[in-house]
């Protein structure tokens, strides 16, 4: 009996049901394409992806992690690759707008191939992105984002992270505040109206509850829109309070917290403003002047002018790109540093799920930051420290309290 095509007219009548039906299953994405491609299906390349704001009020957090993951990626490179495979990072823009979130991703996932995303920017954002990257089972890494709803317990599989949680960032300057004897009638918040805002206020506010103090809810909190500068209603919210506050908590992007920030201090001058850091600290104290004086920032790495291995590299590609150091581009390029120690142990032609079970093998590990990481399969979240910091003069100092 000669050779049959299974695809030709002569397929039995089962055959035929049964190749119909895995032509319908993959069409409609059941089983998602390229789950388990490696990096080596164009060209010899690792092609890496990124949807993040390049474009917008939120484009210097989208750049700056940019530059900083492809400073590493050049390292990388000139060092040989990834056991010989040269990594390519492909950055969209998404604005900070989840509508342009999601087609970004399935557009690196399908047609980039690529072998897992990093550095994205945002919780709204990272909303819409979650899900399509657990359908497509491929590793979320590193994305600029403090988000709970990415450090879930258990973590959920396919998301693994940097930094610290915004809600560890808040936590650490109500601490700080409390044990300068600000009591906590005198802490009022200004935060976007979102996930990203709420995140960040209920670590305040657990932390707050934690010490005793059972009306945190109801201390002074102000909001405004995602990309606008609406913040005269949110200000109008907390100037009404009965007590003025002695501190405000601001979870927000630069512009609209510099435009808060001037028009506060006006009515509050003798207030203390604490911002988490995807605030952007560089771009906040541009866009603020001399009027950034004695505002706190907290960070998620150390200071980019630190002495570590890990950074001493880095500045030399910053001066090498013809770029400042900054904290942005340093967290880029700590989260790639990171990212390809998991995809050198991953081996010479990883799936995704290999490189995501290296990331999860990788343990405690240094990177050279000064810092130490862990990984494994029940933490999804490298690194818990957080670094608080005081602009003087326009640049960043370690904030000593006692100075306040």
């Amino acid at each position: 009996m000669g050779e049959q095509c299974v695809a030709c007219p002569e397929m039995s009548s089962d055959g035929r049901i049964i190749f119909r039906a895995w032509i319908a299953i993959l069409l409609l994405g059941i089983i998602p394409l390229g789950a388990e491609w490696g990096p080596t299906a164009r060209a010899g390349e690792i092609r890496v992806g990124s949807s993040s704001a390049l474009t917008g009020h939120a484009s210097a957090l989208g750049i700056g992690m940019r530059q900083g993951i492809e400073a590493r990626f050049q390292e990388v490179n000139e060092a040989g690759g990834i056991h010989g495979h040269p990594l390519r990072l492909i950055a969209l823009d998404d604005g900070y707008e989840p509508r342009r979130t999601a087609p970004n991703v399935r557009r690196l996932i399908e047609r980039e191939e690529v072998i897992a995303l990093i550095g994205n920017t945002g919780t709204p954002t990272a909303v819409v992105t979650v899900p399509i990257v657990q359908k497509y089972a491929i590793p979320l890494f590193g994305t600029y984002s403090g988000a709970a709803l990415l450090r879930r317990q258990p973590p959920d599989r396919h998301v693994v992270n940097f930094r610290a949680s915004y809600r560890e960032e808040t936590a650490a300057m109500v601490r700080g505040l409390l044990e300068q004897g600000i009591p906590p009638e005198r802490i009022a918040f200004f935060t976007q109206n979102d996930s990203f805002g709420d995140d960040g206020h209920h670590g305040a506010i657990e932390t707050l509850r934690a010490s005793g103090y059972a009306e945190a809810d109801a201390l002074p909190h102000g909001r405004y829109t995602r990309n606008t500068l609406n913040v005269e209603e949110g200000l109008s919210v907390i100037l009404a309070a009965r007590t003025p506050p002695r501190a405000i908590i601001l979870v927000g992007s630069h512009k609209p917290c510099a435009a808060f920030i001037r028009l506060a201090r006006k009515e509050l001058p003798d207030t203390l403003f604490l911002a988490v850091s995807f605030v952007g600290g560089e771009s906040l104290t541009r866009e603020l002047g001399e009027e950034a004086e004695g505002v706190i920032v907290s960070q998620v790495v150390p200071s980019p002018e630190d002495d570590a291995p890990a950074l001493r590299d880095y500045r030399q590609l910053m001066r090498d790109r013809g770029l400042q150091p900054g904290y942005l581009s340093l967290e880029g390029y700590l989260a790639a540093r990171l990212f390809t120690t998991g995809l050198e142990k991953a081996g010479p032609a990883p799936t995704r799920m290999e490189l995501l079970e290296a990331l999860e093998g990788l343990g405690n590990v240094d990177i050279g930051m000064g810092s130490p990481l862990h990984l494994d399969r029940e933490s999804h979240q490298a690194s818990h420290r957080v670094w608080l910091t005081v602009i003087r003069a326009g640049r960043f100092v370690a904030l000593d309290w006692k100075e306040l």
